[in-house]
């Protein structure tokens, strides 16, 4: 990231925010005009999404100030910013949101009178050269260590039921060669 001014900005002016609703053939920003917006599925929301995971009247906008509060409209599928599922949140740039599937972003332009971000320092990350464990560790598996060695009483039980099964199967086959006596 070196060379880059990242610029860090509030709305301060309402025609500037927009919400870019994310679809599979790339970003549609629609401009926060209005005062209160609302967003869902049916045809009298001011911003009509037609998923069938949006609601017909899913969340709503509202401009106080230089701010815009997100309400969701007690939508089936909810309303999530930044991953979170909220019921009312003031949303800042770069918020994520969510619309039942729909992702969108809360967006303004940058006013010519703000100023950048300090520039990115690059910090050095050496990987470790020694590796040990210490000397007071403890597995904290609640599960008992297995045991490698032999049991011999298990290994002959084991054997012996082989040997048993190797005997019924033979006997099984000999039993289905043998004819019936001729009268």
């Amino acid at each position: 990231m070196r060379g880059v001014a990242v610029y860090a900005t509030f709305c301060y002016e309402a025609k500037m925010a927009r919400l870019v609703i994310t679809t599979p053939s790339g970003g549609v920003p629609h401009e926060l005009t209005e005062t209160i917006t609302t967003i869902g599925r049916a045809p009298e929301n001011t911003m009509q999404l037609e998923d069938p995971s949006v609601s017909g009247r899913h969340a709503q906008l509202e401009q106080n100030g230089a701010d815009y509060q997100l309400t969701d409209l007690d939508s089936t599928n909810g309303t999530r910013v930044n991953g979170e599922l909220i019921t009312s949140v003031t949303l800042r740039v770069g918020d994520r949101i969510r619309f039942g599937k729909l992702e969108a972003c809360y967006e303004c332009e940058v006013p010519d009178q703000a100023q950048p971000l300090p520039a990115l320092q690059e910090v050095e990350a050496r990987p470790a050269e020694v590796s040990a464990r210490p000397v007071d560790f403890a597995n904290a598996s609640p599960f008992p260590r297995r045991r490698t060695e032999n049991d011999p009483v298990r290994l002959a039980a084991f054997a012996a039921a082989g040997l048993a099964l190797l005997a019924f199967i033979g006997s099984m086959l000999a039993l289905a060669q043998m004819r019936a006596p001729m009268p």
